[in-house]
């Protein structure tokens, strides 16, 4: 057919369809044989033992200098193996956390390009649409399921090192062992969307980077950044905007009675910055000039 400018579009090769390139299964199966993927597994899965041995080394938390009124997740961590996964969920939400889903998402593109294969990819030929969200849904996929392998790991491993009981509660009173479980996946699933906002800048990143570790630092690092800059307390309401600030709301679930003020500021907060960086991602990479 011939185009505006005089010139003659390729017709599709038959039985082509953009939509069925790179399927989701085909790019699972690659990152998931990866050293990368194998390893953060490894050190989630392993976090559990190393606070098991660690509090059959130090003795069992007894509250500290603030005796019961001050009492908090860490000081309940051998209560249960519910209080445990909540202790394990605390220590790694700010930080630990953090790392799967900067390098899965900050890894994903920029290591195609590192490796000069993605222009491969491209002349599969793979629209650059697609391919960036086959691997971001990937990458989202990973980073949930780190999230959730880590409380699984610490369930289990807690149910043996301390039984299975209800889930005392930092603020007193406790929670059945039957509605601690809901409760901890409600933990998991705002942990996972106040991390979008770091998933959306490290695939941003990526798309701007040929150096897999300059977007996964670059997301660590500047995370790290809004972690400093809500202890500013001089900032004062400013701090509202920060996605960090948001990031603990999720003790909000471990009450009687559930508050969702926090945590719906938190996801707000969170979601708005990650369709900004991916709206960035997705334009910049359709103009980008692949090379490598």
């Amino acid at each position: 057919m011939s185009t505006a400018a005089g010139l003659t579009e390729a017709p599709e090769a038959p039985g082509y369809r953009a939509r069925h390139t790179l399927p989701l299964r085909v790019e699972a199966v690659r990152q998931l044989r990866r050293r990368r993927t194998l390893l953060m597994g490894g050190v989630l899965a392993a976090l559990p033992f190393i606070l098991i041995i660690a509090f059959a080394i130090g003795g069992t938390p007894d509250g500290g200098p603030g005796g019961a009124d001050r009492i908090t997740l860490m000081d309940t961590a051998t209560a249960s193996a519910a209080n445990f996964a909540a202790t394990c969920l605390f220590v790694s939400a700010g930080f630990l956390l953090v790392v799967p889903v900067a390098l899965f998402c900050g890894d994903t593109v920029a290591s195609e390009a590192s490796w000069s294969s993605l222009r491969y990819l491209l002349a599969a030929p793979v629209p650059r649409a697609r391919l960036l969200w086959s691997k971001l849904v990937v990458a989202l996929g990973f980073s949930l399921a780190a999230m959730v392998l880590l409380p699984l790991v610490a369930l289990a491993a807690g149910a043996a090192a301390y039984g299975w009981g209800p889930l005392q509660l930092p603020t007193g009173g406790a929670l059945p062992a039957g509605d601690a479980v809901p409760r901890l996946a409600l933990v998991v699933a705002f942990i996972f969307v106040s991390q979008l906002v770091t998933a959306g800048l490290a695939f941003w990143l990526s798309t701007r980077t040929d150096a897999p570790l300059g977007a996964v630092g670059g997301a660590v690092g500047l995370t790290i950044v809004g972690n400093v800059l809500d202890a500013v307390t001089a900032l004062g309401s400013w701090r509202d905007f920060l996605p960090a600030h948001w990031q603990f709301a999720w003790a909000d679930a471990l009450q009687p009675a559930i508050e969702w003020g926090g945590m719906a500021k938190g996801a707000a907060v969170s979601v708005t910055y990650a369709l900004i960086l991916l709206a960035f991602a997705f334009r910049g990479f359709s103009r980008k000039d692949i090379v490598s």
